[in-house]
């Protein structure tokens, strides 16, 4: 009887605490659906709501009312592509803070434990500094973000011991030589035409995306984030550790190398179209992880949705609230570092 009663109560613990993440993730999708919306509005050419309605109704139903030019030009060419690149942005480079914080059982990694920073960063700079084209910038970006972490596995399989340790220790290593590299580049460059345009770039910005570039970053996050979702179960089970996961029948080997390249390109993609944006991979999934828990079955939608959200609000507080745009990268790290201390403060009391 007291088996019974204790299963009964065990499972009322357990649908109590899915209905309050029901909510919570309620609460989340409504903060990101207005941030969303209000982001239309902001910017060097304000929009009402009035004007942003009009336009929807005219574009999505055929309405017979006409939207002046320069709004739909505002909307089309300017806002929307921008939005879209913060949402994916923020998202991918949450998503992949929380793979890696998982697989590596470490709260305190990042996108770029890898070098997939470094590397992108690199790539981008060395393009900007041969004058290739914005499209060329973004593929040499994405390229070198890929070598990076190929020249962090070729190095770490030389060396015999714990795999998650000398991963990130070879990753730290590469995203010394790489940033070395910029450093060289920065040093030879032209100080009045690429120095700029190199040191902006590394800032990170959404001022220069397109709808194109949105395009060509959607299928690369999109195949990553599906698959980061499909194995949130056995992240959760890595995080627990290897001799457990083993236990429980996961591959370990194959699951840390997948989530790993899924991550790698999430953070790759996100590089070579925003530049370096940091803290969003460090404080999204901590911060989601005091909100839902542990458990990756919620922890990774959950980061997903804030990720996006973030870089979203920050992106709106650069172009709104300043009369020149600051980068984005500036912006996290005023918004990151306080929050993250905050964070550990929470987390110290606990």
């Amino acid at each position: 009887m007291d088996i019974k009663i204790n299963e009964v109560n065990n499972e009322n613990l357990i649908s109590i605490r899915h209905a309050h993440i029901k909510k919570k993730f309620t609460f989340l999708i409504i903060i990101f659906a207005v941030i969303f919306i209000t982001s239309f509005t902001v910017g060097r050419y304000p929009l009402t709501m009035k004007q942003l309605l009009d336009f929807f109704i005219f574009k999505f139903f055929n309405a017979s009312k006409e939207v002046p030019d320069a709004v739909e030009t505002v909307i089309m060419n300017l806002r929307l592509p921008r939005i879209l690149a913060a949402v994916l942005v923020g998202s991918s480079l949450a998503a992949s803070g929380a793979a890696y914080q998982g697989i590596f059982k470490n709260p305190l990694a990042s996108p770029d434990v890898l070098g997939a920073s470094a590397g992108s960063a690199f790539g981008a700079s060395l393009a900007i500094y041969f004058s290739f084209s914005h499209y060329g910038i973004q593929v040499s970006a994405f390229i070198f973000g890929i070598i990076s972490v190929l020249l962090v596995f070729l190095i770490s399989q030389r060396i015999h011991t714990d795999s998650a340790v000398v991963l990130v220790l070879t990753g730290m290593l590469v995203s010394t030589l790489f940033s070395s590299a910029i450093s060289l580049i920065k040093y030879v460059a032209d100080p009045f035409d690429k120095l700029p345009a190199i040191t902006f770039w590394l800032m990170g910005s959404l001022s220069s995306i397109t709808i194109r570039s949105v395009k060509l970053a959607c299928i690369p996050i999109f195949i990553s984030l599906i698959v980061l979702c499909l194995l949130r179960w056995q992240i959760s089970v890595l995080s627990l550790g290897d001799e457990e996961a083993k236990t429980l029948g996961v591959n370990t080997q194959r699951v840390r190398l997948i989530v790993i390249l899924c991550s790698t390109v999430l953070t790759a993609t996100s590089v070579c179209i925003s530049g370096v944006i940091g803290w969003i991979g460090l404080v999204i999934p901590n911060l989601a992880r005091l909100l839902v828990g542990s458990n990756y079955m919620h922890l990774l939608p959950a980061t997903i949705v804030m990720g996006g959200t973030f870089l979203l609000g920050v992106d709106c507080v650069s172009r709104g609230l300043f009369p020149v745009e600051v980068p984005l990268g500036i912006l996290t790290a005023f918004v990151g570092a306080p929050f993250f201390l905050i964070l550990l403060y929470i987390g110290g009391r606990e």
